[in-house]
């Protein structure tokens, strides 16, 4: 299956680059607004056949224009909601909280999974939940999938699932509103990335980070 994560279009907190985990979370800001309207010729190339949002308010809105343009019912899921920031909820990401929470979700896609966000998730129990929303999409026969997402969720997890894509090289790499990483597989024969952002993905350890090395998306 050809998978499309894409980020959710900007909102108030990515403006104040706050930790903005919790539901249903933040309406889109105009901007994100004309993204999300710009999302149907973004991906015109794309054969999408299933679309999938989670069920924080951003996502639901940045799928919609998509939706309307395919004829097609979005699937909301809170698998692929934004990773619990928990007790750092609302937090400057640019703080010391932001750090610690950006540093344990990417500690998770080296394969410490059993450590928690203070008052929020596990490793464990976050993969899992995207892991289900991913083998639901492939089991529903859909050749090309798109997912609207979050910028740290699509982070961490293709760090862990792609076998393509290292920790370092997602940790130096955030996302824009309404950018997408482009993957092919399935949960079976694992999965590799072709593209994030536009940009091809080398082999792992091929390229090397740039850009900042950690950045909130929440």
């Amino acid at each position: 299956m050809r998978l499309l994560l894409v980020r959710h279009g900007e909102t108030p907190s990515n403006v104040d680059h706050l930790l903005d985990t919790a539901a249903p979370g933040p309406a889109l800001t105009p901007l994100g607004q004309a993204q999300a309207a710009a999302l149907p010729a973004a991906l015109a190339v794309e054969d999408i056949e299933g679309l999938y949002a989670s069920t924080l308010l951003r996502a639901r809105q940045t799928a919609a224009p998509l939706a309307a343009a395919r004829h097609l019912p979005v699937t909301v899921r809170a698998g692929i909601r934004e990773l619990s920031a928990g007790d750092l909820e609302m937090r400057p990401g640019r703080s010391p909280e932001g750090e610690r929470y950006l540093r344990t979700v990417f500690a998770w896609a080296a394969g410490d999974t059993a450590l928690r966000v203070p008052g929020g998730e596990s490793g464990e129990e976050a993969l899992a939940r995207y892991d289900a929303v991913v083998a639901e999409a492939v089991a529903s026969g859909a050749r090309t999938v798109a997912m609207v997402s979050h910028g740290a969720a699509i982070r961490v997890w293709t760090a862990a699932r792609a076998g393509n894509v290292d920790v370092a090289f997602a940790a130096a790499r955030p996302l824009s509103n309404t950018g997408v990483v482009v993957l092919e597989g399935s949960p079976s024969d694992g999965w590799k990335a072709l593209s994030w952002e536009g940009a091809t993905v080398e082999p792992a350890g091929e390229s090397g980070p740039a850009g900042e090395p950690l950045d909130t998306e929440a």
